[in-house]
């Protein structure tokens, strides 16, 4: 599995994946590992709770500070201004979506990467909603610390996640343990995985994940991608001739988005259309999505927004089916 994930994300090598128990524990394993008191972080304004609930609480207790910079969607140059405008002189880490959890939108890591290494400053990527369907290179992006989930586009059961770096040495541990390596020591060890694994891995977990990344890597992220986008165009267009059904986002074309869509029907809660679309045996997510921030970029804090995410094995005749239930409850 660590040489899978080495390959499909082109790591240095398979010893600089470790496993975790999702991509919010990957996450706080690099900020809370990585950051000091007095230093400076800047975040996108579309960050997940998995970002703004660690910094916020280092901001409490350790004297963290954070600023959002501001994305502009589909403009990748007034994005890295945002980001550029946001660093200052303590500034010691760039944490950046891949692409939102909300709304789809892509952000240009490699580019705010390279801005980072202008400066000396290391990013820390969340590749949950991209990883599978985007092409991430972290030699080539020079990537720090890429975090990812297993259960979404890397189609890996749910609670498996990554944390891929060539810099594990530099991250203070908060969990220690068995590691089954040098044990006769007390220490810690420095190197990568060990330094991040302690205790019993999820091994049939890690197996499961191996197989969906395997799938992907056969398949290839770019026709996933494409395939799931004709899937969101498709659904975009019909929802736009729905009456009453509110689009947030431009035509969400590839690549400055990310294949998925959300949406909601005039003032209805997100929650009660979602539990309308499930008496039809369609899933979706609805509320708020852990990103209360991306939903104040939205406009849509108050009620949230009902997402769909295709899939690989999605068709055009569920997107369909999809549509007929939005208008039969956007009717009454």
């Amino acid at each position: 599995c660590r040489v899978a994930a080495a390959n499909l994300f082109h790591a240095e090598g398979p010893e600089n994946v470790a496993f975790t128990l999702n991509c919010t524990h990957a996450i706080n394993l690099v900020l809370k590992g990585l950051l000091k008191p007095g230093d400076h972080v800047v975040v996108s304004c579309l960050e997940h709770n998995a970002v703004m609930r660690p910094l916020e609480a280092l901001r409490k207790q350790g004297g963290i500070t954070y600023t959002q910079a501001q994305v502009v969607p589909g403009d990748s140059d007034a994005t890295l201004d945002g980001f550029r405008k946001a660093l200052n002189a303590k500034t010691k880490l760039i944490v950046c979506m891949h692409a939102s959890n909300v709304w789809g939108i892509r952000l240009p890591v490699e580019r705010i990467s390279a801005m980072g290494k202008e400066y000396g400053i290391p990013i820390l990527v969340d590749a949950a909603q991209s990883a599978g369907i985007l092409p991430i290179d972290m030699q080539d992006s020079r990537i720090d610390y890429l975090c990812t989930a297993g259960h979404k586009g890397l189609y890996g059961p749910m609670g498996t996640g990554l944390l891929i770096t060539p810099n594990g040495d530099k991250l203070s541990t908060i969990i220690e343990g068995g590691t089954g390596t040098n044990s006769i020591s007390l220490i810690q060890p420095e190197t990568m995985p060990e330094r991040m694994e302690s205790g019993t891995p999820n091994m049939p977990g890690i197996a499961g994940l191996r197989a969906g990344i395997e799938y992907v890597s056969r398949v290839k992220p770019e026709t996933i991608a494409k395939h799931e986008q004709k899937l969101v165009l498709r659904l975009y267009d019909k929802l736009s001739s729905v009456k009453k059904v509110k689009l947030y986002m431009p035509r969400p074309e590839f690549p400055a988005f990310v294949p998925l869509l959300s949406f909601n029907i005039g003032e209805k809660p997100s929650e009660e259309v979602a539990a309308q679309l499930n008496q039809f045996g369609i899933a979706v997510r609805a509320g708020l999505h852990c990103a209360p921030e991306a939903h104040r970029f939205g406009g849509t804090l108050e009620n949230g927004a009902v997402r769909v995410c295709p899939s690989a094995f999605s068709k055009e005749q569920e997107i369909d089916v999809l549509v007929n239930a939005v208008g039969k409850i956007a009717k009454k």
